[in-house]
């Protein structure tokens, strides 16, 4: 792990299905609540997540839907072939995506390949033809450009399904992958990869947040594919937040609200459109940006978010929001709790360290 190498997540503790598969009368809602205040954690039910909050709170949410960025196909000649998977990771703004191209391993998941050649096509489903044109980075082997001779959100739509990962336990319709905050690209953009931090989140969560005072700002951000091989930091992507979550994000700090980020998207957007005051604007487009301890956070008092794996790049924004020792301890007690990891897993509200004075307000709400 980034922040202490004493802590090793054991296999067992991947969520292999959804929360709503794993018992009768079981829901989104129905996974496990970690919440750090400085070094002090304590645990929960993620029901119990309103009675954590207070009036004033905004919550900024990611409403990038999640795309079927994964389609079957061949790479080689007119005939036979070899038979890979295409991850379709990001649209760009000239109608070429980031592809990665993996080898199918088997058992409903893949595993990683050498990238191209330059010119490699890849027949798809449908009589769909993608070249491979340039990696997305110089030097970079896993992400390429490509351009494909037929639309590809009708063809994801048609013959795409969810990117699935080997310690998932089998295939889930994509409707498992979209959170209740999703909405659709005019453009068919979306994200490779669920948002996964919104998905405990149900209608009537949110609608109990709102009337208990909780603003919820919307942006967006497109995931790309993620390395979980190699733990690369996340490559440029596309975002934008609108005037009117600018002025709610704006208002809450004037008024002493807290902004939580719902994921370690929420805070590359919102982080990325603020100004070096943590002003934030309007924007949209692409953003590299790395939240590390070295730069910090302008924005953002506190995050919702899955468990990490130790080796993950998004290790370093939870340490940059949460501090080192804070961060130390919740994983150390993540793992002695028995908590679930991944998208389908349990998750860790980071919230700033309380006054006396909140804590005994809180304390009384009971």
């Amino acid at each position: 792990m980034r922040v202490s190498g004493a802590v090793r997540v054991p296999e067992e503790l991947s969520a292999r299905v959804p929360a709503e598969q794993r018992g009768p009368g079981r829901g989104r809602e129905d996974v496990r609540l970690m919440v750090s205040r400085g070094t002090r954690v304590s645990h929960h039910a993620f029901r119990e997540l309103p009675a954590l909050l207070r009036a004033g709170d905004v919550l900024a949410v990611n409403t990038s839907a999640t795309l079927a960025a994964a389609v079957t196909g061949r790479l080689g000649g007119e005939s036979g072939g070899e038979a890979v998977v295409v991850h379709f990771s990001t649209r760009g703004d000239d109608s070429r995506w980031a592809v990665e191209v993996r080898e199918p391993d088997g058992r409903g998941s893949t595993r990683p390949r050498a990238g191209g050649p330059e010119g490699a096509v890849v027949r798809l489903p449908g009589g769909a033809r993608l070249v491979l044109e340039e990696p997305l980075a110089p030097g970079a082997a896993r992400l390429w450009w490509a351009r494909a001779d037929s639309s590809v959100p009708a063809l994801l739509a048609r013959y795409g399904r969810p990117i699935r990962y080997g310690y998932t336990e089998r295939d889930q319709p994509l409707s498992a992958y979209q959170t209740v905050f999703a909405l659709p690209s005019p453009d068919g953009s979306g994200s490779a990869e669920m948002p996964s931090a919104g998905r405990p989140f149900t209608a009537a969560l949110v609608a109990e947040l709102v009337r208990r005072g909780v603003q919820f700002a919307p942006l967006t951000l497109h995931t790309g594919v993620a390395s979980a091989e190699a733990h690369e930091p996340p490559y440029p992507e596309r975002f934008a937040v609108p005037a009117s979550t600018a002025w709610l994000v704006n208002a809450a700090r004037a008024g002493g609200g807290r902004v939580i980020a719902v994921g370690t998207t929420a805070v590359r957007a919102l982080e990325s459109a603020a100004d070096g005051s943590g002003l934030v604007r309007s924007a949209a487009g692409w953003t590299d940006l790395v939240v590390t301890p070295t730069r910090g956070v302008r924005v953002v008092d506190g995050l919702l978010t899955g468990l990490h794996e130790p080796e993950a790049s998004h290790l370093l924004m939870l340490e940059a929001i949460a501090g080192r020792p804070a961060l130390c301890r919740a994983y150390t007690e993540a793992v002695q709790e028995l908590y679930l990891w991944h998208e389908f897993g349990d998750v860790h509200l980071i919230l700033p360290k309380e006054s006396p004075h909140h804590a005994q307000e809180r304390s009384n709400a009971r």
